[in-house]
């Protein structure tokens, strides 16, 4: 069974620390500082490879981390950048982060790179902060934490040819027969809830992949029954398979179920109705379908392609098989269609640094900014402290508890880190 849909959570790699050191070789009399700064974190990357056709490893491995940057040395020596990771996905895939519905890159091409999680940057080393007031500064960064966020993938583009159709026709015993995919079959409705994917190949080595998408019924491009989860797969195919119950033993009028089909299709979308399509006429085994043949070949265009078959005896089906492989080759990959609505999101921008919320004696500071400053900085080191409380005053935190009534003794809480004012 093929997955389209997948839920990760990725992480780009924190970058390296930067170093506290001084040059002490005996020809060079004060040396001064020469701690080299952290490396970068390394990314988390997407690649587009066209060979893939589900997203099934993301089911089974669901976290990826970044390579954490080298520390920075001695003698000004900056640590090594940590290499990316690379995670191969389909070509069609779209990345949303699972949190806001924000489309972060739509996989549209054969190796295209999409860096889906930075890495952090290095922190820097002492030498770097060095100056006319401070020639020997024992102060330096923490790597900067990598981006972290859940994704959702969406693959957009599944098969080379779809089989559509209403209910009960025989489109999941024709992909039972012609590939090795093994869907469920019984005799009644919507038998198959979610696309079956199956690999047909041929003897000279040829292949392509086939999906049994579920059935439709009238009214599916707004919605009604399977309606948008049917038409969601047709748009990744690039011939479709207009699978027939030739026999009417649905007690349904086979000609009426053709138009029914295209009308959907064209309604849904003007691009999908062009897509090349060749009619499938099945079971003919069954007595009595030779009128409602003919009549078909009446009523569609000329030159338009119709194979009788018999998905439950398997005649027929080479020929199909075969006249599938030579049309393949010469039909285009569709178009990525444009993205739905609901993944287009607007996103407030507050004007605020930070924020001061109160929890019973305790005061919990929050905002991006000021959360990566505490994960940069060596608490262990007074230097670094004494920083850290510069750019306090500096943000207006400090001004900002004072007016919230902190008091001698109370807890400051920032990105998980306690403190007591003073």
């Amino acid at each position: 069974m093929f997955y389209d849909q997948a839920k990760i959570y990725v992480k780009g790699g924190d970058g390296g620390a930067g170093a506290v050191a001084f040059r002490r070789e005996k020809y060079v009399p004060e040396g001064g500082p020469s701690g080299g700064d952290g490396g970068r974190g390394g990314n988390i990357v997407f690649v587009g490879d066209e060979g893939l056709r589900t997203l099934v490893d993301f089911r089974y491995k669901r976290h990826y981390k970044g390579n954490r940057g080298d520390h920075g040395q001695a003698k000004n020596m900056s640590g090594r950048g940590g290499e990316d990771s690379i995670l191969r996905i389909p070509v069609g895939t779209v990345v949303l982060d699972d949190d806001t519905g924000e489309v972060l890159a739509d996989i549209t091409e054969h190796d295209q790179r999409v860096i889906v999680a930075a890495g952090g940057r290095g922190g820097r080393g002492n030498a770097r902060f060095m100056s006319n007031t401070n020639k020997a500064p024992t102060l330096a960064e923490n790597g900067e934490p990598g981006v972290e966020h859940w994704l959702r993938l969406e693959l957009k583009l599944l098969a080379d040819v779809g089989l559509v159709g209403f209910p009960n026709v025989g489109k999941s015993t024709i992909i039972s027969k012609v590939s090795a995919a093994k869907p469920k079959i019984a005799d009644y409705h919507f038998t198959t809830l979610v696309p079956n994917l199956g690999v047909v190949e041929l003897e000279d080595g040829q292949s392509f992949v086939m999906a049994d998408i579920p059935g439709l019924i009238e009214g599916a491009h707004t919605g009604a029954g399977l309606g948008h989860e049917f038409l969601r797969h047709t748009e990744r195919t690039r011939l479709i398979l207009h699978v027939l119950d030739i026999s009417g033993s649905e007690e349904r009028d086979p000609l009426e179920d053709l138009r029914i089909i295209q009308e959907e299709l064209r309604l849904y979308s003007p691009e999908l109705a062009k897509r090349p399509v060749i009619i499938v006429a099945n079971k003919i085994d069954i007595p009595g379908t030779e009128e409602n043949l003919q009549r078909l070949k009446e009523v569609v265009d000329e030159g338009q392609e119709i194979f009788a078959v018999s998905a439950a005896t398997g005649e027929g089906l080479q020929p199909l098989i075969y006249r599938i492989a030579q049309l393949l080759p010469d039909t285009p990959v569709p178009e990525i269609f444009n993205l739905p609505t609901e993944h287009l999101v607007t996103k407030a921008q507050s004007d605020k640094r930070f924020e001061i919320l109160k929890e019973e004696g305790s005061f919990i500071v929050v905002g991006k900014e000021i959360e990566k400053h505490v994960k940069m900085t060596f608490f262990e080191r007074e230097a670094s402290v004494y920083r850290f409380q510069n750019i306090l005053k500096a943000m207006g935190i400090d001004e900002a508890l004072r007016e919230q009534g902190i008091k001698e003794g109370d807890k400051v809480e920032i990105a998980g880190v306690s403190f007591d004012w003073v």
